[in-house]
């Protein structure tokens, strides 16, 4: 039986749908000929932050400026230096697209819709294949309402569409008070594809000794349900791809997202997790399934269970919410030995 895993990731047709997400796993050279031969069908490299190219330039006029007229001779000790912006970066994604044959995708991620543009077009002039643009916002006023924040994304995807030739990918966060009428806005205006979804660092607290830290939390499985959820309301409902991100560890999270209506899946934690290797075991495991059920291609089970073709019509409500929960105890059973509830059903 002969398995065809391509599909189409937007503009660019894949081999198959795992593509490694953005982290800094991929801007060692070697780990991405690694991944590549390990069957990843693409790779989004590390994101450039504006913020962060920001920070280093003030930083380095903090130290040039130390000893700024020392005395009537000295006006300064250091020779004339410039700071180099992005240029690091741009070296990273030239030499990254140099050394793969699959596509790689760049990630931006800026503040200010001058910056947006300039470091797209720069991005672009790397060779790469795709940009992906991380949207959110980490509000810490209040004052900022939702109109605000959902009316400066558009106007900078507005700038971005019609300045950039590259396909465009938009990475979200669920945090809207209705991400899918933001979503369909988006594709109107010509998105190529959704990453859904951001997923944040958040601070914890260390109650020893009385500070924050942030530790780097990997996802887990049970953590793809929402992805799960927007794939199977998007399906067919949107021009643009739909693409599941975190908690994507298996082959049969591949397999989920798919039957809910995802084109394809980011993968990190996985990698971080077990090692380059297991995107061929997820591919493997993928493979399988599909002689299982005697599917030839991707797209012969694509969506299958999205809302567009399921004939329940409440699948996708709040009806399906409040049926589970008065279901619960069918689901969950307490040991009082042990004092814990135990999910009876963990696949449910």
């Amino acid at each position: 039986m002969n398995i065809n895993l391509s599909i189409n990731y937007g503009d660019l047709q894949l081999k198959n749908p795992i593509v490694i997400g953005a982290s800094n796993i991929v801007t060692d050279v070697n780990n991405l000929i690694k991944l590549e031969e390990a069957g990843a069908a693409a790779v989004v490299f590390k994101s450039l932050f504006e913020e962060q190219l920001q920070l280093e330039s003030l930083q380095l006029d903090q130290i040039t400026e130390t000893y700024s007229d020392w005395d009537a001779e000295h006006s300064t000790f250091f020779p004339p230096v410039r700071f180099a912006g992005p240029a690091d970066h741009l070296r990273q994604l030239k030499e990254a697209k140099k050394k793969i044959s699959i596509p790689l995708i760049g990630s931006l991620n800026c503040v200010h819709d001058d910056a947006w543009l300039e470091y797209a077009l720069k991005m672009e002039d790397t060779g790469i294949d795709a940009l992906e643009l991380n949207f959110y916002n980490s509000n810490i006023d209040f004052e900022t309402s939702s109109e605000e924040i959902e009316a400066k994304q558009i106007r900078t995807l507005e700038l971005l569409r019609a300045g950039v030739r590259l396909p465009l990918f938009v990475k979200l966060s669920p945090f809207y008070s209705n991400t899918l009428k933001l979503i369909s806005r988006m594709d109107q205006m010509g998105v190529d594809g959704f990453i859904l979804f951001n997923r944040f660092f958040q601070p914890d607290i260390d109650i020893h000794k009385e500070e924050h830290h942030y530790p780097y939390n990997f996802s887990n499985e049970s953590d793809n349900r929402l992805a799960l959820r927007y794939a199977g309301l998007l399906h067919k409902k949107i021009r643009g791809s739909i693409i599941s991100n975190t908690g994507i560890l298996h082959g049969k999270d591949v397999v989920k997202m798919l039957l809910a209506g995802a084109n394809a899946v980011q993968v990190v934690s996985a990698v971080y997790k077990k090692g380059i290797s297991t995107i061929s075991t997820m591919l493997h495991e993928m493979e399988e399934w599909m002689k299982k059920k005697k599917y030839d291609s991707l797209y012969d089970f694509q969506g299958k269970l999205s809302k567009e073709n399921l004939a329940d019509p409440f699948a996708y409500k709040r009806a399906q919410y409040v049926d589970i929960l008065m279901k619960a105890d069918t689901f969950m059973q307490y040991h009082p030995k042990r004092g814990e509830i135990e999910n009876r059903y963990d696949d449910y």
